[in-house]
């Protein structure tokens, strides 16, 4: 992956690290970092490779503060919407494969409509998240305010959107929009043992796990149950749940990908609250 102005590209192991790199603007997304972070997150999507994505910002003060609001007064707003991939590629982007997040500071605005569409989110205990759009003449149509329906209470909700003030992460922990709150000096450790553990997991199954809840939390139970038992009796013949149960029963760590040593120990997964 080449490595374009405003953002970082790594590829370690299966992990591709994407950290934002606009510290002095507050990692805000002009329109061609945002053009930058589709792009790499498309390339992510679609190389084999890659299994599992993580992203986060340089600096300790902003994960992203939305859009850059002085390109935005030069040349309009909404520059750093890709069409029907919306914010920096990820609010309106349908992806196979997990994306964690690592929430080094404000994520606020577009910035916070990212980290709602991913899918952990461990954040430093400094953290602050909000939708501020209201306070500039917007509201936040990228995907917060659909998500914040979705996620919490109306109450809970529009108490974010209508006043544009900003919860730490332990309030957004405490409201179920953050897996996991950690001092600053653990979140990247932390951040990357958890990409570790999905790196370990079949990709395919880690999709369907994906795809399912995506499904369950619009469908109707009923539909979303038949969908699941119909794609489960497929899986359930697959070889991933063959090396997995035969793992299990000799007491090593189940390999997925042919390339870890059947005498490996089996590890233990840390808790996720």
């Amino acid at each position: 992956m080449d490595e374009p102005a405003g953002l970082r590209i790594e590829r370690r192991n299966g992990l591709a690290l994407f950290t934002i790199d606009r510290e002095t603007r507050r990692n805000a997304l002009d329109s061609a970092t945002s053009a930058a972070l589709d792009a790499a997150v498309e390339a992510a999507e679609t190389d084999p490779a890659i299994r599992v994505l993580l992203l986060t910002a340089a600096g300790d003060k902003a994960f992203c503060s939305g859009m850059d609001l002085k390109e935005a007064a030069q040349s309009g707003a909404g520059n750093g919407l890709v069409p029907g991939r919306g914010f920096g590629g990820l609010t309106e982007r349908r992806r196979r494969k997990p994306l964690i997040v690592a929430i080094n500071g404000a994520a606020v605005a577009g910035g916070f409509e990212i980290m709602l569409a991913a899918d952990i989110v461990i954040a430093a205990e400094h953290a602050i998240m909000g939708l501020p759009e209201i306070k500039r003449g917007m509201f936040a149509f990228a995907g917060g305010i659909q998500r914040l329906s979705r996620a919490l209470p109306r109450a809970a909700a529009l108490g974010l959107i209508l006043t544009g003030e900003t919860i730490d992460a332990r309030r957004a922990w405490q409201l179920g929009l953050v897996t996991e709150v950690v001092p600053a000096a653990e979140l990247m450790p932390r951040a990357f043992a958890i990409a570790d553990l999905l790196l370990g997991y079949d990709p395919a199954m880690a999709a369907r796990s994906k795809a399912l809840h995506d499904f369950a939390a619009a469908a109707p139970i009923d539909e979303s149950l038949g969908f699941g038992r119909a794609w489960g009796q497929e899986t359930l013949q697959s070889a991933a749940v063959r090396e997995g149960i035969g793992a299990y029963v000799e007491g090593r760590a189940a390999d997925f990908d042919g390339s870890a040593s059947s005498s490996r120990p089996v590890r233990s997964s840390p808790s996720i609250p």
